[in-house]
């Protein structure tokens, strides 16, 4: 298994400045990447692709559509919903704008190529007290597609998030489904920083990361907590995907009630 964080680093000629395959990973299913004033076009005839517009406007097209100037909501941490493009395995796409996430997954046939508005972003209110964080699903069950899961979390300072700790590891629908998470991070203000923690049972695994403004953590298996920093706002952008599209977790039994 390859390491659990990747860091965002220098832009290439696309403007993709960080990258995850399921080769660099070490897994199956998740690819990810983030591009700054990038611009990318791309056919995959064996996954299927959401194309999150973070901030700022993008021009997208599947297929012979194409959505020019979407998205423009300032910041990730402005409550907004995000933007977002779901295309199907076998149709060309593309996608050029200021700051945009790629995220894909196995697929043999997918579902019809589509623009994810803003208004179509389920909102959610999740946890109480210092454990509450707003969410807005944006591929998630309730929306078409054959494998891959998206969502975006906001976390306030100090607060949890991922809590209690909770895995999906395991083939066992509909107790448990296994499914690879990628969570990518950003912060505000960007100095700062904060904490995954990603642990097994076993403790075979049992790693805190320290996370940086653009990190990627990879969760390949095991329970996956948040700490935001005690003066920062924390946000990040999940994919997940595995051999069932169903969102079943296990809770550690520790932080049971």
């Amino acid at each position: 298994m390859a390491q659990l964080v990747v860091h965002t680093g220098d832009a290439d000629a696309d403007g993709c400045v960080l990258r995850v395959t399921p080769e660099s990973a070490g897994w199956t299913y998740v690819g990810f990447a983030v591009y700054r004033d990038g611009s990318v076009a791309e056919r995959f005839d064996d996954r299927e692709t959401c194309v999150v517009v973070l901030s700022g406007r993008a021009d997208l097209a599947a297929g012979d559509r194409q959505w020019r100037g979407v998205g423009g909501r300032p910041s990730v941490f402005d409550a907004l919903p995000p933007t977002a493009l779901y295309v199907p395995p076998g149709v060309d796409w593309s996608a050029e704008g200021d700051d945009f996430a790629v995220c894909t997954a196995p697929a043999t046939t997918g579902a019809e190529p589509r623009l994810l508005p803003p208004e179509g972003a389920r909102f959610e209110a999740r946890g109480a007290d210092a454990e509450s964080r707003s969410i807005f699903h944006i591929l998630m069950e309730d929306q078409p597609a054959e494998s891959l899961l998206v969502t975006e979390v906001r976390t306030p300072a100090a607060h949890w998030s991922s809590y209690p700790p909770h895995k999906h590891d395991v083939d066992d629908p509909p107790r448990e489904t296994l499914l690879e998470e990628t969570y990518y991070h950003r912060l505000d203000p960007a100095e700062g920083f904060a904490f995954q923690r990603v642990y097994t049972d076993d403790r075979t695994l049992d790693e805190a990361i320290a996370v940086g403004n653009g990190d990627v953590v990879l969760v390949p298996r095991g329970y996956h907590p948040v700490a935001a920093g005690a003066r920062n706002e924390s946000y990040y952008l999940n994919v997940m995907a595995g051999p069932v599209r169903e969102w079943h977790i296990t809770a550690d039994p520790a932080f049971s009630r």
